[in-house]
C-alpha cells in the first residue's frame, strides 16, 4: 500500500470540503509580472491547505496552466515532460476534436480559458458560509490589486444545494473512487457500505498505479521530482439547460391525447442518467424511486450478472458510459479491471440560482463547474470523453452518444433496450453547452515553494 506524503499534498487531491465548506469561488488570474508573481504566491504558500490540515473556516489550494509554467521561465525540455494535454491546452482543435466542443461549446464562444481569455493561474477557495467565504474572497482580491504581479480574470462563485442534488435535480457526487493509502475508505464504508479504492497512482503523481506502473513525473533542472505528490485538474464550466430538459421529457411522455404523466417523465429521465433523482440505481430499481424524497448513495452495484442487457439500466445511459463497471466486456473481471484504468474524481459544484419552474426559460445561467482529479489526463478524463462519452458505436450502440453530455452533431439518438424490441428516442437537443475549460497542474508543496523563488 502506498505511504502518502500527505504534508506535501494539497488538501483538495484528498477532499472536496463539501460536507463542511459548501460555499465556493474559483479565482481565475493571469500572471503579468514573473517577478512580482513569485512574490505574492510566497504570500499565498502559507495559506494553502494541505493533506494535515483540519480547517473548519476556510480552505484555499492553487493550480496552474501550461502557460504559467512557460512564463515562470520552464524551458522546452521541462515543459515536455508534463502531460501532451497540459502542455496543448484545452482549446486547441485536437482537444477540441478529442472533447467534442464545437458549435455553442467551441472554444471561440467561451467566456475563460480561449486565446481572447487566457489563464495562468487558479485559485480554489472553501468556507463555511458566505459571510466567511465574502471575507477570504476580500482579502485576495486586496492581494491582487497590490503589485502582485497577476490580474484578475474571473471569479466564479459556486456551491453546494443543501440537498446535494445538481441542477438537473439528481443527487451529484455518487459513486467516487477512493484513494488507497487514505482514511477515505473506511470514511466510505461507514456512509454507504460499498467503496472502490484505486492504487493512489490514479490520482497522486509518483506512486504507483492500476497498471502497476508510475506515471512520469513532470521535472525540472532545479527539482527533478517536480512532479511528485502533484496532479492534474481538469476544469470545465458547463451550463444546464434545465429547461430544455424536462420539456423535452415531457413533450417525449405524452400521450397521443395529449396528456402528459409526470412519472413517466420521472422514469425516462432516470432511464437517460442511469439513477433517480434521490441517487437509487435504476438496474435495482427499475419501477420507480424507492426514496423519492430523500437520498441515496447505493453504489454497491454491477450490471453483469442481472442487467448485461440494459433493460434495467440502459446500456447508453449516463452513469454506465461514464463508468461501465463489469459490462464493457464479455469477462466480468477484465472489465472491473479495465474500467479500474480509466476513473476520475470529481470535485465539482453548481452555480447560480436553483430553478423555481423547471419547464421555464428563466433566462438566468445555471450550471456545473466540473473539476476532476487524475493523474494521466489523457488515459482518464479524455479517454472517458471520447471513448465512453461521445463515442457513436459505445458497447452495442449505434449512432449514438451520451444522452445527458454527449455531442450531438452527428447524433440526437437514445435507445431504451427491452424485450421483445427496444424503445428508440428521437431529436435529442443539447442539454449543456461549454462555456470555458482548461487544464491545469495542481504541484505538491514542495514544487509551489521551488516555483517562488
Amino acid at each position: 500500500m502506498a505511504q502518502l506524503t500527505f504534508s506535501d499534498i494539497q488538501g483538495f487531491v484528498l477532499s472536496s470540503y463539501a460536507k463542511n465548506m459548501p460555499c465556493a469561488n474559483y479565482v481565475l488570474l493571469k500572471i503579468t509580472d514573473v517577478k512580482t508573481c513569485r512574490n505574492w504566491l510566497a504570500t499565498i504558500i502559507p495559506q494553502v491547505t494541505t493533506g494535515v490540515d483540519r480547517k473548519d473556516d476556510y480552505c484555499l489550494n492553487i493550480a496552474f496552466t501550461a502557460t504559467a509554467f512557460q512564463k515562470f521561465g520552464f524551458t522546452a525540455d521541462e515543459l515536455i515532460t508534463f502531460s501532451v494535454p497540459f502542455q496543448e491546452g484545452m482549446s486547441t482543435l485536437t482537444r477540441q476534436q478529442i472533447l467534442g466542443d464545437d458549435g455553442d461549446s467551441a472554444p471561440a464562444r467561451w467566456f475563460w480559458g480561449n486565446e481572447e481569455n487566457p489563464v495562468d493561474v487558479l485559485l480554489l477557495l472553501f468556507a463555511k458560509d458566505e459571510d466567511q467565504l465574502d471575507e477570504q474572497l476580500a482579502i485576495i482580491k486586496t492581494g491582487i490589486e497590490q503589485p502582485s504581479g497577476v490580474q484578475l480574470i474571473k471569479s466564479l462563485s459556486a456551491g453546494r444545494q443543501p440537498d446535494t442534488k445538481e441542477h438537473f435535480g439528481f443527487l451529484d457526487g455518487v459513486g467516487q473512487p477512493v484513494i488507497e493509502g487514505t482514511d477515505q475508505k473506511a470514511r466510505q464504508l461507514r456512509r454507504t457500505g460499498h467503496a472502490t479504492e484505486l492504487k493512489a497512482g490514479e490520482f497522486v503523481l509518483g506512486y504507483e498505479n492500476e497498471m502497476q506502473k508510475i506515471d512520469p513525473l513532470p521535472a525540472i533542472k532545479r527539482m527533478p521530482e517536480f512532479g511528485k505528490n502533484g496532479t492534474y485538474l481538469v476544469f470545465r464550466q458547463i451550463e444546464q439547460h434545465v429547461h430544455s430538459l424536462w420539456n423535452y421529457l415531457k413533450e417525449t411522455t405524452t400521450d397521443a391525447n395529449g396528456q402528459s404523466n409526470p412519472k413517466d417523465e420521472e422514469k425516462l429521465a432516470a432511464k437517460m442518467i442511469g439513477r433517480w433523482k434521490s441517487g437509487a440505481p435504476i438496474t435495482d430499481h427499475p419501477d420507480a424511486d424507492p426514496n423519492p424524497s430523500g437520498v441515496n448513495e447505493d453504489n454497491n452495484f454491477n450490471f453483469a450478472a442481472s442487467d448485461k442487457s440494459g433493460f434495467g439500466c440502459p446500456v447508453g445511459s449516463h452513469i454506465r458510459r461514464t463508468n461501465p463497471r463489469d459490462s464493457l466486456f464479455d469477462d466480468p473481471a477484465v472489465s472491473l479491471l479495465t474500467v479500474k484504468r480509466h476513473r476520475i474524481i470529481r470535485r465539482g459544484r453548481s452555480y447560480g440560482d436553483r430553478t423555481q419552474d423547471v419547464y421555464k426559460n428563466d433566462g438566468k445561467e445555471r450550471g456545473l463547474h466540473f473539476i476532476c482529479i487524475n493523474s494521466n489526463i489523457e488515459r482518464q478524463f479524455e479517454f472517458i470523453q471520447q471513448t465512453w462519452v461521445n463515442n457513436l458505436n459505445f458497447a452495442t450502440l449505434d449512432h449514438e452518444t451520451d444522452p445527458l453530455i454527449g455531442h450531438r452533431s452527428e447524433a440526437n439518438l437514445f435507445s431504451i433496450q427491452g424485450c421483445p424490441a427496444r424503445t428508440r428516442i428521437h431529436n435529442l437537443p443539447d442539454f449543456v453547452t461549454t462555456k470555458g475549460g482548461a487544464y491545469f497542474f495542481m504541484p505538491g508543496m514542495e514544487a509551489l515553494k521551488e516555483l517562488a523563488k
